[in-house]
């Protein structure tokens, strides 16, 4: 009864380190790539960008939706939460200074015809404008920001910006510098459970492709 105690609780502590602190469990992770049936990982350089994301992995837990009133500029909610924009608000925020929030609400006061009335919005909302990933997608394109959406993987750079569709709902992701060893890119985001790495670049149907100039 002792022994299996002590592997239950052996089990339990390494699940813990894997969730909140994935930089402690890397030299046994590392380890374990070695092993000839574990797909091999290839690392290339990270932009400030990548580099900015994976930091929001440990610490972006859990993910929630909720409606948020935020402050003004640069307004955000607790880091430990968040959805599939705020991985992509923080990293930009964090490795470029642009402030999607102040850029999105402006752009949209501009040329609000152009935005998707999806939601029947009738006037911008700088709470949440920013974090919906169709005013993204509209915003990057204003911006000159879309690229062609293809199946070559090849075609999509470590810092690039993606969307697609998760069970008809829209998802938004960041091209990650690590590859599988087909030259596959990983992708950071929170599609439920906090901020991840995984090799999800063509799980789902790709529906954009921006490259921030």
């Amino acid at each position: 009864m002792l022994k299996k105690l002590s592997i239950i609780a052996l089990f339990t502590t390494l699940l813990a380190i894997m969730l909140f602190k994935p930089s402690t469990f890397e030299p046994l992770k590392k380890g374990f790539e070695l092993l000839p049936f574990v797909e091999k990982t290839i690392e290339k350089p990270s932009p400030p960008l990548v580099k900015s994301a994976r930091e929001q992995i440990g610490e972006t837990l859990i993910y929630d939706p909720k409606y948020v009133r935020l402050e003004y500029p640069n307004g955000d909610i607790s880091r430990t939460k968040g959805v599939c924009t705020d991985v992509i608000i923080r990293a930009l925020r964090d490795a470029k200074k642009i402030d999607l929030q102040k850029e999105v609400h402006e752009d949209m006061k501009r040329a609000f015809s152009s935005y998707p009335k999806i939601w029947g919005a009738k006037s911008t909302d700088r709470n949440i404008d920013h974090r919906r990933v169709p005013n993204l997608k509209r915003y990057f394109k204003r911006k000159g920001y879309a690229l062609s959406v293809t199946k070559n993987p090849k075609d999509y750079r470590a810092g690039d910006i993606v969307t697609c569709k998760v069970q008809g709902r829209p998802h938004i992701m960041i091209v990650s510098s690590k590859q599988t060893s087909d030259g596959v890119p990983y992708i950071i985001h929170n599609i439920g459970w906090g901020t991840r790495e995984n090799d999800d670049l063509f799980s789902y149907p790709l529906d954009g492709h921006y490259r921030l100039k």
